[in-house]
């Protein structure tokens, strides 16, 4: 058994594993980019979907648009794998309250890249579709279970505190601990404020995907759950929300570019 688990160790920490993990970065920064490219159309008055489904399908479209899909399919399997490697082996000399948090982060990380992974294989298949209606109707079905409502509220309260961490994260620069900061003062000041940027326009992004959720689980209203496209869609219905979303694609766009940079400095 021992034997096994120091196998499986060994594989995840392979050098031609860490490249392809790394290019799940950059895949994870490209996601962020259109993104927050589509949340600035959205803010003058074009169509799309603000999403990581909007994004891949905008990829998808591309005349290289199934080998790029494949190839961002294997880098985010990658990625998702060395994640799990970092939830299940590493942290060890840690102290126990930290090494809970960094599995839980790292566990956490390995499902979002998985799920990355499923998005860019289903629309390489030509299956992907709209993630605004699967959102409602993952949200009607949780609804109708028992106790669907209050798991949702925890989904949707989960989700908000992230948003919170991510956004305290930026404030704090504490990302930097990630990363293998650069040594010339100009290039380090630059990915700082990507980072700062960033992180902060993440967090705005998944708090009010999360306020979205509770709201739908309290009013019984799951039309009302359509996840990141429609979390920013109703931040452009507030006061002043066409600046507010715009100023929130630019983060996410600065979020990607950090994402892009972190492919090549992250601490792996």
């Amino acid at each position: 058994m021992q034997g096994a688990s120091d196998k499986a160790q060994e594989v995840t920490n392979s050098r031609t594993l860490e490249l392809m993990a790394r290019a799940g970065f950059a895949v994870s920064g490209l996601l962020h980019v259109l993104v927050g490219t589509i949340a600035i159309g959205l803010a003058i008055g074009k169509g799309g979907r603000a999403d990581v489904s909007g994004a891949v399908a905008e990829l998808a479209s591309q005349p290289a648009g199934p080998l790029l899909l494949w190839v961002s399919f294997a880098a985010c399997i990658a990625l998702a794998l060395w994640q799990a490697s970092d939830a299940i082996f590493d942290f060890s000399n840690l102290p126990s309250k930290e090494k809970a948090s960094r599995k839980f982060q790292a566990g956490a990380q390995a499902v979002v890249y998985a799920a990355f992974a499923f998005t860019f294989a289903s629309f390489a298949r030509g299956s992907g579709k709209d993630n605004r209606e699967s959102t409602s109707d993952m949200t009607v079905t949780l609804m109708k279970a028992p106790g669907g409502v209050l798991l949702l509220v925890l989904i949707g309260a989960a989700v908000a505190i992230t948003g919170i961490v991510y956004a305290v994260r930026g404030f704090r620069k504490s990302f930097e601990k990630r990363i293998h900061m650069p040594s010339s003062p100009s290039t380090r000041k630059g990915v700082r404020g990507l980072g700062m940027a960033g992180y902060v326009a993440k967090g705005v992004a998944l708090f009010v995907t999360g306020l979205l959720v509770v709201v739908a689980a309290v009013t019984a209203h799951p039309q009302e759950s359509t996840g990141l496209d429609g979390a920013l869609r109703g931040l452009r219905e507030q006061p002043f929300g066409v600046y507010l979303l715009a100023a929130v694609g630019l983060g996410l766009i600065c979020y990607g570019a950090y994402m892009v940079v972190r492919a090549r400095l992250a601490r792996m």
